[in-house]
């Protein structure tokens, strides 16, 4: 069975169809990109998986349980890990802070947490995922001082914290250098070998046709096309839907 599927899902802003009975599967230790033009549906299936918009139709299983209309908090705790478009950080916060409150709602509710004080768990993994990401030196500035590729390293080591078998990434590489990007592909090949399992919103075509094994492409919310890099990239309708079809 799948890791992830979704079944027909749909969503709708009132007339407007974001997403449209989208059928899509991720087995355990792939690596797959969605791709598709600006304003095809990519973070608004994201959003859906993780009911931060709840999903007008349509079904959403994980690990082959039903989690349609699953609250969002629950479906995290589950294992699914997740970024956005726009970095979330605590700005005033250091890096390692930032760290360790990423992964406090893991560790029950707010009044267990209060009685209990052993973080040791929480501040080793910490300095492990740090140091993976070869930023550990940054441990005690504000995550608002360091560079944006800086702040995409801590954003993506924050999703790592509770170790989830999912990890669903929102442009990962956007906005940074290439080598930066580089570094960024290196590490998700590597915890994919960990056992991890990806899914890419991306729009650098370098990154999804090297990083990806699978390549899933919405236009106006419809999948259009699903395959490998190479089918893909000789695909007419997904080469129509990124630059128009000639009169």
């Amino acid at each position: 069975m799948p890791l992830l599927e979704t079944q027909k899902m749909t969503k709708d802003f009132y007339k407007l169809r974001a997403v449209s009975q989208l059928d899509f599967q991720v087995e355990r230790g792939e690596i797959v990109a969605v791709i598709g033009p600006n304003g095809s549906g990519k973070s608004t299936f994201f959003n859906c998986v993780t009911h931060i918009y709840p999903a007008t139709a349509g079904r959403v299983y994980y690990q082959e349980r039903d989690i349609t209309g699953l609250p969002t908090d629950k479906i995290i705790r589950l294992g699914v890990g997740r970024t956005f478009q726009l970095i979330q950080l605590f700005l005033e916060m250091t890096v390692f802070e930032n760290m360790l409150l990423s992964v406090q709602e893991h560790r029950g509710t707010l009044l267990s947490r209060l009685f209990t004080k052993d973080d040791s768990g929480d501040v080793e993994r910490a300095h492990e995922i740090l140091e993976f990401l070869y930023i550990s030196h940054l441990k005690d500035e504000l995550a608002s001082n360091l560079s944006y590729g800086q702040q995409k390293l801590l954003d993506f080591g924050m999703v790592l914290m509770p170790r989830p078998e999912l990890v669903l990434l929102d442009e990962p590489t956007s906005g940074v250098e290439m080598e930066m990007r580089g570094r960024i592909m290196d590490y998700i090949r590597e915890l994919n070998k960990q056992g991890q399992t990806f899914v890419v919103i991306e729009h650098n075509m370098d990154v999804v046709m090297n990083l990806c094994e699978r390549i899933i492409v919405l236009d106006y919310g419809e999948k259009i096309a699903e395959g490998r890099p190479e089918e893909i990239q000789t695909n007419q309708r997904v080469i129509d839907a990124y630059f128009g079809v000639e009169e």
